[in-house]
């Protein structure tokens, strides 16, 4: 069973089709994982262990991962009966009426759901520390943190507690937490997976569901199951030609790949982890073949981008604040908020709908200008996250100054992409002298998930991701 759990979702799957294990065995084996390792990890908050059992002992024959656990999110994800939190106290006791359409989706292909994992409150920063749960720690070093948002998703993945988690991503909580825990982290094209039926997008459009895994497969087998549109829903990512699992192998030809390893904003400084990893990076896609050239968007560098971010987001907190009020029939009182979310939902209560119209309206206008350099390149290559991997307590919970600061320098390669919604995937391809994974981001075009997963496992037949932090 050992060998069995450090396997991929996929090996799991078929191990139980081939009757080698039963769901229950299985689930039992995971459920043993958790308890003996998440005391030092953290990354699971909610568990659900006796009904996964049940769930495992009913699960049906023929779906595609029958038996495979599975932990989800505890923001976005939601689960009809469970606990729910989104990393804030405020929402204690409040239920879930219905499962969202990608938890539907999942249970019909079979995943039995162990429990709900760690994650800021309300998923505004890049390190997974909330008051009201505590600290996920990197199963690499525990003295490092393990990213953010989806930092207990990765955490448990990485620890070897599950093999695929889900996650979300609005300005790099997907790929950030992947680059520092060594995961396969891609954030699809906006519109790819349905946010129904309780809401119809996240933070004006910037936010998308996923997965963190361990290999390319599993994460193209994730989105495959929870991909599609949904009636209702306020718009769809372009049609995939077929399944992203068809993609994993297939060669994706001679590539133009343009790469970034510092930014050129000028506010971000330079740091060498990072430029070794990006420039390795590009000798082994030039060694397979490729032709990358430094190159990257004019608009990159723009030097608005990072504050009319920062007003949507904060709008949109303060409109989260508003309906967590609602949802739990009391108005939400902003002293029960952390510093951080306190600021944001103060800042986006002084903005008007005018003004958010027009920062709507700017980043219309930075999206094409950004979408055109795909004209001449396939691809882009830079670092996953815009800072070295970093210890717990870096982001301080009360000098918001030095917090958003920071905040904005880790997140300056994705939150673009969040802005775009293109799809951009992270992959596990260096390691820093502490012993920490750093991360490298491959971005396509508007709905060329295909293109990534060809290149990404193109890149893990090369160079197979190793994942040392098992336990």
């Amino acid at each position: 069973m050992e060998e069995l759990l450090r396997q991929d979702a996929t090996a799991q799957a078929r191990a139980v089709r081939q009757g080698q294990v039963s769901p229950r065995e299985l689930v039992e084996a995971a459920i043993a994982k958790i308890e003996q390792h998440d005391g030092e990890i953290n990354a699971v908050i909610h568990q659900r262990f006796e009904r996964a059992l049940q769930d495992a002992d009913a699960a049906p024959e023929g779906t595609p991962f029958r038996g495979v656990p599975i932990l989800l999110k505890d923001l976005g994800w939601p689960q009809k009966g469970e606990p729910y939190n989104a990393g804030s106290r405020t929402l204690d006791g409040v239920g879930i009426p219905a499962d969202g359409y990608g938890v539907t989706r999942l249970r019909e292909a079979g995943f039995v759901i162990l429990g709900r994992t760690n994650t800021p409150e309300f998923g505004t920063t890049i390190t997974t520390e909330p008051s009201a749960f505590g600290p996920t720690r990197n199963p690499y070093d525990t003295a490092y943190s393990a990213g953010g948002s989806s930092g207990g998703s990765a955490a448990a993945v990485a620890a070897g507690m599950v093999a695929i988690a889900t996650a979300s991503d609005g300005g790099g909580s997907i790929r950030i937490p992947a680059s520092m825990c060594g995961l396969v982290g891609l954030k699809p094209t906006r519109g790819r997976c349905s946010f129904g039926p309780g809401s119809g997008e996240g933070w004006g459009g910037f936010s998308v569901s996923g997965f963190v895994t361990r290999t390319v497969r599993d994460t193209a087998a994730g989105l495959d199951l929870v991909s599609g549109y949904e009636p209702g829903d306020p718009y769809a990512a372009p049609a995939l030609p077929r399944p992203l699992v068809q993609e994993v192998g297939t060669d994706p030809g001679r590539l133009r790949i343009g790469f970034v390893a510092v930014h050129p904003r000028g506010d971000v400084p330079e740091e060498p982890e990072l430029v070794t990893a990006v420039t390795g990076a590009a000798a082994l896609l030039e060694s397979l073949g490729h032709e990358v050239v430094q190159a990257h968007p004019d608009a990159l560098a723009d030097q608005d981008f990072r504050l009319i971010f920062g007003d949507i987001v904060s709008n949109n907190v303060a409109a989260e604040v508003e309906s967590v009020g609602r949802w739990r029939g009391k108005p939400v009182d902003l002293a029960e908020l952390e510093p951080r979310n306190r600021a944001m939902a103060e800042a986006g209560r002084r903005h008007s709908a005018v003004d958010q119209v027009l920062a709507t309206q700017w980043i219309d206008g930075f999206r094409r200008r950004m979408a055109v350099w795909w004209d001449d390149f396939d691809l882009l290559l830079a670092p996953s996250l815009g800072i070295a991997p970093f210890e717990l307590g870096w982001i301080p919970r009360d000098d918001l100054t030095t917090s958003f600061g920071r905040t904005a320098m880790a997140v300056s390669f994705t939150s673009i992409f969040n802005a775009t919604g293109q799809p951009s995937i992270s992959l596990p391809l260096h390691t820093t002298r502490a012993g920490v994974p750093v991360g490298v981001q491959l971005v396509a075009a508007m709905g060329r998930e295909d293109l990534l997963v060809r290149v990404a496992s193109q890149v893990e037949q090369a160079k197979p991701f190793e994942h040392p932090a098992m336990r």
